[in-house]
């Protein structure tokens, strides 16, 4: 009886140490989080979410960002929803043009191709590319023009709408790329680290339109060609499907990382008001990393 107690009291203390020690690695994870970005002149966000067990560590989380290209995830999701609920098919047709109406006064405006990260499809205006195509460009190579094109076919409105279905409640998609009219007014598509971090959450988890829905999503995710923050600093073996956002003085990246293991966590890094691009997104990479390497530790 005396050994069974020993024995019952060594594995209560490991449990003990074992609690103790994990705290203290994420306060310690934390501390060195923004001990990096503090380095950096500019406001971040950080919203990290392990998808099996629920555990997060939120920075700034509600703090609102202009959300440059991590929109086109939202519009991404409508379109699968509006599919899924008939209203088009994912291969129907679509004429690519450049030609939008401004929210503010219904005027029209066009897209430069220069200002564009996917020029080609400027040379194809007139022809027919399906739904799927045009969202495909929209996600890896960030392509304006197909996302304006997108965004007329569903509605920023429905997008916004079925943001707050999904229980992200600050995410706003008002409007297409390049309407200055608006910009001017402060109408702009705007998100927090908590909201992208709320979508892909159920992503991963299959919540999002239907489990094949959300599969077929994170492909598309998975073949970004932009990999400067989140994937940047993590082995070869870590999967990434994420989309990322950048403008004038600010840089996002957001998505779902997948170890070798089968260990999945959601990640966002939103930032603005840099002052040093470059190092400003080399320092989020080295966050990325840092998580990376809490949550290996912590297995």
């Amino acid at each position: 009886m005396t050994r069974l107690l020993s024995i019952l009291l060594v594995i209560a203390m490991s449990f003990t140490t074992q609690a103790q020690q994990k705290p203290d690695a994420k306060q310690q994870l934390i501390a060195n989080i923004k001990a990096e970005l503090d380095k950096q002149k500019g406001v971040f966000a950080v919203a990290f979410k392990n998808v099996a067990t629920g555990e997060t560590l939120l920075i700034n989380e509600h703090e609102n960002f202009h959300a440059a290209s991590t929109m086109k995830t939202p519009v991404m999701i409508e379109l699968y929803r509006q599919a899924a609920a008939g209203k088009f098919s994912m291969t129907d047709l679509v004429t690519v043009k450049n030609d939008f109406r401004s929210i503010v006064d219904s005027s029209s405006y066009q897209l430069s191709a220069a200002d564009d990260s996917q020029q080609e499809l400027y040379q194809q205006i007139g022809t027919q590319k399906t739904i799927y195509e045009l969202m495909y460009q929209m996600i890896i190579m960030s392509s304006n023009l197909a996302t304006n094109i997108l965004i007329e076919k569903v509605d920023g409105k429905n997008v916004t709408n079925t943001m707050r279905e999904l229980g992200a409640m600050d995410i706003q998609v008002l409007r297409g790329v390049e309407d200055n009219k608006a910009y001017a007014k402060g109408l702009n598509n705007t998100t927090t680290a908590y909201d992208l971090m709320v979508i892909y959450d159920r992503m991963a988890k299959g919540e999002i339109v239907s489990g094949q829905a959300s599969q077929e999503m994170i492909r598309v995710l998975l073949d970004q060609h932009y990999r400067d923050i989140i994937p940047a600093r993590l082995p070869a073996g870590v999967k990434v499907a994420h989309k990322t956002g950048f403008i004038t003085a600010l840089h996002h990246d957001s998505g779902i990382v997948f170890l070798p293991d089968g260990t999945r966590y959601v990640l966002v890094l939103l930032s603005k008001k840099l002052e040093d691009e470059k190092a400003a997104v080399e320092a989020m990479a080295r966050v990325s990393e840092l998580i990376f390497q809490y949550v290996e530790s912590s297995k």
